[in-house]
């Protein structure tokens, strides 16, 4: 499968790190990157092919991955759509719909929209997939591939649902990031060093997701597993409970699948 990625940003040298220890070729990579110093790492890090924009080299592509960022997209596929054929056109970028970029790639059809998220950078990311009718089972097995090489890759059934999507995983790490900033401060101020106190927190968070990841259990009966009556647990739980926690984080989580819905509404505009 030969693959063309379309900007050689973070996501993308993500994607080509994942894809290479997975055993794909370096010279079945291109990748299109308007920025020297970027096309040079590429080349030293990764053995990949390069150029400063879109080229012939696209025609002979499987797959094109649209790797640049939202506001850049409707140029970058603009830039695309005369080299296209029969490839599969995977997109990155947040809350650019299907039928936005098929537009701008002059009715391309075969497209499939992904949501990655940050950890992906560390091979430890989980992407939602979408893909409409007109991308067959092995266009679909391609975009999964190519994703699950930083990841876990899941499916939706709906395109709308990448919106929520957007709101749990694709912004979740700055959540996690939120939580352990609090964490960090409180132990502070109870008096532990530094140091002592992220390491407490980062693997309290690994440790309980790898436990939650392994158990049959719901969420719920595992936090009440560690919550004795008129404990410590309980004491803190109730401090959340009664200044509201839960709701406002469910609440959060709602307001950040309607802004990814109107920014989708947004850029999509001519």
């Amino acid at each position: 499968m030969k693959i063309s990625f379309i900007g050689g940003g973070n996501m993308a040298t993500a994607l080509i790190g994942g894809l290479l220890k997975e055993g794909y070729s370096a010279s079945d990579i291109h990748v299109v990157e308007p920025g020297e110093l970027p096309r040079q790492a590429l080349v030293r890090d990764f053995g990949v092919t390069v150029s400063n924009s879109a080229d012939a080299a696209l025609a002979g592509a499987d797959v094109i991955v649209m790797a640049v960022k939202p506001q850049n997209m409707r140029e970058a596929a603009g830039a695309v759509a005369p080299h296209l054929s029969r490839q599969l056109v995977v997109s990155i970028a947040a809350g650019i719909r299907i039928a936005d970029l098929s537009r701008w790639l002059g009715g391309h059809a075969l497209v499939t929209r992904c949501m990655p998220n940050t950890p992906a950078l560390i091979g430890a990311g989980i992407t939602a997939l979408y893909a409409p009718p007109a991308v067959d089972s092995d266009g679909r097995a391609s975009a999964e591939r190519i994703l699950g090489a930083v990841g876990r890759a899941v499916w939706v059934a709906d395109e709308a649902l990448l919106d929520p999507v957007t709101a749990i995983s694709g912004s979740g790490p700055a959540y996690v990031f939120y939580f352990l900033e609090a964490i960090a401060e409180a132990g502070r101020e109870l008096g532990l060093p530094e140091a002592t106190v992220k390491d407490l927190a980062i693997e309290t968070f690994i440790g309980a997701a790898r436990l939650a990841a392994q158990s049959a259990d719901s969420f719920a009966n595992l936090r009440e597993r560690v919550t004795s009556k008129g404990g410590t647990t309980a004491a803190a739980l109730t401090v959340m409970n009664d200044r509201s926690v839960k709701d406002a984080l469910v609440a959060a989580l709602k307001a950040a699948s309607a802004r990814s819905r109107e920014l989708g509404d947004e850029m999509g505009k001519d």
